[in-house]
Order: C-alpha cells, then sequence, then structure tokens
C-alpha cells in the first residue's frame, strides 16, 4: 500500500483551507435523546429508557457541510427546510459551526426532516423521523440553484447529498452536471439507489457496498471475502458501474475492510481501515465524501485523497453520535500510524 506522509497530509489540509465548496442536498437534524433501561415497561414488552439528557447535530447533507466546516474548509449549504422549530434548530447549528446558510430556502407547509435516535447504553433503541419526502416543485428547486450557481464561479469543487428526501431531483442534477461540466468543476456525489437517477459522468460516487451492488443490479454473492481485491462479485461491481456510469472516479466504503478505489483503466485501489474502535458509523459516509473531496480541492491525487478520507472516516467511527473530524485529529492519526 502507498504511503501517506505527515508532512503531504499536512500540506493537503492547509491547502483545503483556501478552497471553497459548496454542498446541495437533503438537510436534516439528527436528535439524541439518552438514557438508561433498567426495567421492562408493564405496559407492552418494550424498555422504559429514563431520560438524562438530548442533542441535536445536522444531519444529512447539513453533515457533510460541518464535516468541512470541522476540518477549516469554506462551505455553503444549499437545500430546503420547512418553516418550524426543526428548521431554526438546525440552521443555528450550522451557523454556530461556520457554515454559509444563505442558499437554504424555506417552504412552507413542509417538515424539516428531522431524526430522533433514542440511545440507551450505547445502543439505539429505536429512530423515529419526521419528514416531508416529496420532490421540491420547481420554483423551488430554481431559487436553490439560482443560489448555487451565483457562488459557483470562485467554487473548487460541488457536493450532492442524496437521501431521497426531494432537493436532489433528476432535473437539478442535469443542471448540476451540465453547469460543472462547463465550468470545469469537480462534483461528487453520495447516491441512493432506492432514489432511481441517472449519476452517468459525474466526478465522484462514494457507494457502501450494499448500494454499489444495487446501482450495479447485481446481487451480493461474496460479502465475507477478506480480501476485497480477491472477491468477484465486488470486482464485477466496480467494473459494471465503471462502465455504466463512467464516474472520473468509484470509492466504494467497506467498512471494517476500508475502501475500495477504482478508475477506468486502471486496477482497483485497495485502502485497509485504521479505525482502531467502531463506536457508530452514523454519517461515516458524508466524513468519507466531504474530505476526499476536499483533498481533490486541494491538489491531493485519487490515492492521496483516499488515504485521507480513510483517517478522518477511522476517527469519527471511534464517536458516538453524528461526529465529525478536525485537521489536528487527522494528522494524529497518520502520527500513530508509522
Amino acid at each position: 500500500m502507498k504511503k501517506l506522509t505527515l508532512n503531504r497530509a499536512r500540506n493537503i489540509l492547509k491547502t483545503a483551507g483556501k478552497r471553497k465548496i459548496l454542498v446541495i442536498g437533503d438537510i436534516m437534524l439528527d436528535q439524541f435523546i439518552w438514557g438508561q433501561v433498567d426495567r421492562i415497561s408493564p405496559e407492552a414488552p418494550v424498555p422504559v429508557v429514563n431520560f438524562q439528557t438530548e442533542s441535536f447535530m445536522p444531519g444529512g447533507a447539513a453533515n457533510v457541510a460541518r464535516n468541512l466546516a470541522a476540518m477549516e474548509v469554506p462551505v455553503w449549504m444549499f437545500g430546503v427546510v420547512g418553516k418550524d422549530g426543526s428548521a431554526r434548530k438546525i440552521t443555528d447549528l450550522m451557523k454556530e459551526q461556520g457554515v454559509d446558510c444563505k442558499g437554504i430556502v424555506s417552504v412552507e407547509g413542509r417538515l424539516t426532516s428531522r431524526k430522533t435516535r433514542i440511545i440507551a447504553h450505547q445502543q439505539q433503541v429505536v429512530r423515529i423521523d419526521r419528514e416531508t419526502r416529496k420532490p421540491v416543485d420547481a420554483r423551488t428547486a430554481d431559487r436553490i440553484l439560482d443560489g448555487l450557481f451565483k457562488e459557483l464561479p470562485d467554487a473548487d469543487a460541488v457536493i450532492v447529498g442524496d437521501y431521497a428526501k426531494g432537493v436532489v431531483t433528476q432535473e437539478v442534477l442535469d443542471e448540476l452536471k451540465e453547469v460543472c461540466r462547463v465550468n470545469g468543476i469537480w462534483l461528487s456525489v453520495d447516491p441512493k439507489p432506492a432514489h432511481s437517477l441517472d449519476l452517468t459522468g459525474l466526478s465522484l460516487i462514494t457507494p457502501n457496498r450494499k448500494e454499489a451492488c444495487e446501482l450495479a443490479g447485481l446481487p451480493d454473492s461474496s460479502p465475507h471475502v477478506e480480501d476485497p481485491l480477491k472477491d468477484p462479485c465486488l470486482m464485477a461491481v466496480a467494473d459494471k458501474l465503471l462502465k455504466d456510469l463512467a464516474p472520473a472516479l468509484l470509492l466504494i466504503t467497506l467498512g471494517e475492510k476500508g475502501m475500495l478505489l477504482c478508475r477506468s483503466g486502471a486496477k482497483p485501489y485497495h485502502i485497509p481501515t485504521i479505525a482502531q474502535e467502531v463506536f457508530d458509523v452514523s454519517g461515516a459516509g458524508d466524513t468519507v465524501i466531504s474530505s476526499f473531496t476536499m483533498a481533490i480541492a486541494a491538489g491531493a491525487s485519487p490515492v492521496e485523497a483516499a488515504i485521507i478520507s480513510n483517517h478522518a472516516s477511522g476517527v469519527v467511527v471511534g464517536k458516538m453520535g453524528t461526529a465529525t473530524t478536525t485537521r489536528r485529529e487527522i494528522l494524529d492519526t497518520f502520527k500513530s500510524d508509522k
């Protein structure tokens, strides 16, 4: 495996602080209710969670933006929220964390996506989703894109966070692809196979193994093969996605097996995970796409970007909740990886 030196990683992260990245997609509010369980309810065979505390964090595409801000990258957020308490909460949180929120459009009658996770003894007991999933109307889509296009001339990359909640329609994605192509802007997409979209011709797509199989329309016939490079199903999936979608880069995340970087005409490159302990994988995909795109915008090679994103995701899965990582934390992992 190729090595990325500490000094090179430091230079990439420092340069990233001078880049501008735009994020467009489904904005969510993640709510975590923490408690303890010491008895079963007499009313039904369910645990009784004794409330201790709660916390709120940006989720979905907002977590992508939050990850970039935590790594000290200038970031602008574009999407839609309702006119409710969750909208105020998520907007305030992003502003506090350094995300420019002028591109967020408020829509009457639409629920701001909110996921409530109830956690006891570091285990999720249940999740409650409150959201509107219908696609945004043409007028709202135009307002979002108009704001993004105003910032595009100075941007170095665009990230699309699609969670099938209505912002990323085919029309929106087609406009983004065309404008980014004409202007030579890097365009990354974290796809959701359940949301059928034409994903051809993107700069980067970052599915996990399950999503990659679904996108390729192939069954996952060899999930327990230890070496990804000797996994016949994974190799077939990667080959089909490269042929069918023709992305510049395909990065398949593999959980505890790391990542697989694929490019047309080149052998797949496997990056083993550096995670020492895994407490929570919530939002790890957001960290991958944000850190990889950040590194590419800063001049990293695809392999260097993949290594940095692997280090970044290794940090966040060791934290509880929808977490982020900082430059210092990423660089510390390079120091311990000697």
